[in-house]
């Protein structure tokens, strides 16, 4: 048996906005009672319905290209693949994504891919505009890797109003167990305050569950979280590729990644929490069990679905063959059966206003 009354105390200290010790703060990721854990989600639930309500904000996914410079140990389209079939999305095809999502009813579009060279600040700056040009309403969010602060600066001012770059581990020495030697924690993470400091809203976030990871490697995730303050946090679990050195890694656990959403919620009342295709690979009902533990953000894919089943990061990938319209009716129909629901919205984070964003 627990000290019931001593792990709800936490929880309710987290939703008080009173700081956890280290120790507290572990007892807490670690505790593995039923109760326990349905008392702390419902907390999660009622901090994010006190700033967002029951909505759920939809971002339309556009995955425009599976090349990529780097090596990392972990990801499925990382440069030293070869098995990749490789592709680039034309400037019309991606327009054409965010055409046909705009009709949709999607008024925020993710550009993701791989760190390509071939989309250099120029090419990307004219593609902002256009995009932004044709969908005014609509935010933009750019989520292409590692750039020089004066790249972020020059598409910040085309019109992209935020940006997604996963800090993947606060730990130094686990990101570099993660990844190549070319590829620096300390760069990562003055790239993400790089972006704040320009005045993107920003997202970051880690693999739960990840080769190597431990507790207190996720307690330095939360802390560095509590710290930076994003306006976005991406969480999902770690899911092997076959074809990286990881591949024999067991994956991570849609509990844990339940447990640090609901977490993650509390100390960081007002941000934009997705529930991940990565939650939803593991799991048939992750995203529903993220959304009923906090999270507030779906992103369903506008990409044509002939280059889906290529941008894979990591194996059994679901939704890979489903029409955006599909995909769309999908997740509306999912958010609604756990009593909530899918809004047409650009769906800001509370610190900014339309104004501030509409560039």
């Amino acid at each position: 048996m627990i000290d019931q009354a001593y792990y709800c105390g936490l929880v309710d200290k987290l939703r008080e906005k009173r700081d956890l010790s280290d120790e507290e703060l572990r007892d807490v990721l670690l505790c593995e009672d039923g109760e326990f854990a349905a008392y702390l989600q419902t907390a999660a639930r009622e901090v994010r319905e006190l700033h967002y309500g029951k909505e759920v904000y939809l971002r339309g996914l556009i995955e425009f290209t599976n090349y990529c410079r780097n090596n990392c140990f972990y990801c499925g389209i990382r440069n030293g693949n070869p098995n990749v079939e490789r592709y680039r999305l034309s400037e019309e095809q991606i327009l054409s994504c965010c055409d046909q999502g705009y009709d949709l009813g999607f008024r925020t579009f993710v550009l993701q891919g791989g760190e390509d060279p071939y989309f250099t600040d120029e090419i990307m700056v004219s593609l902002i505009r256009k995009i932004k040009e044709n969908h005014p309403d609509c935010a933009l969010t750019l989520s292409i890797g590692e750039r020089e602060k004066e790249s972020y600066r020059k598409m910040f001012e085309a019109g992209a109003d935020r940006y997604l770059l996963r800090h993947e581990t606060a730990d130094k020495a686990h990101y570099e167990m993660l990844h190549p030697k070319a590829l620096s924690f300390e760069h990562r993470m003055q790239c993400l305050h790089d972006l704040h400091d320009i005045g993107y809203q920003v997202g970051c976030g880690m693999m739960v569950g990840s080769p190597m990871q431990t507790t207190e490697h996720l307690l330095k995730d939360l802390r560095f979280l509590q710290d930076f303050k994003p306006e976005m946090v991406g969480i999902g679990p770690f899911i092997p590729h076959h074809d990286t050195k990881f591949k024999d890694e067991p994956a991570g656990t849609v509990e844990m990644t339940i447990r640090l959403l609901s977490i993650i919620r509390l100390l960081l009342p007002e941000v934009l929490l997705p529930a991940t295709t990565a939650l939803g690979t593991i799991d048939p009902m992750g995203r529903e069990k993220g959304i009923l533990a906090g999270a507030n953000v779906v992103m369903p894919n506008l990409s044509p679905t002939d280059v889906r089943g290529k941008y894979l990061l990591y194996d059994n990938k679901i939704c890979t063959g489903d029409e955006a319209a599909e995909c769309i009716r999908c997740m509306t129909a999912r958010v609604e059966k756990v009593g909530y629901k899918v809004v047409k919205s650009r769906g800001d984070h509370v610190r900014f206003t339309s104004e501030q964003t509409c560039k």
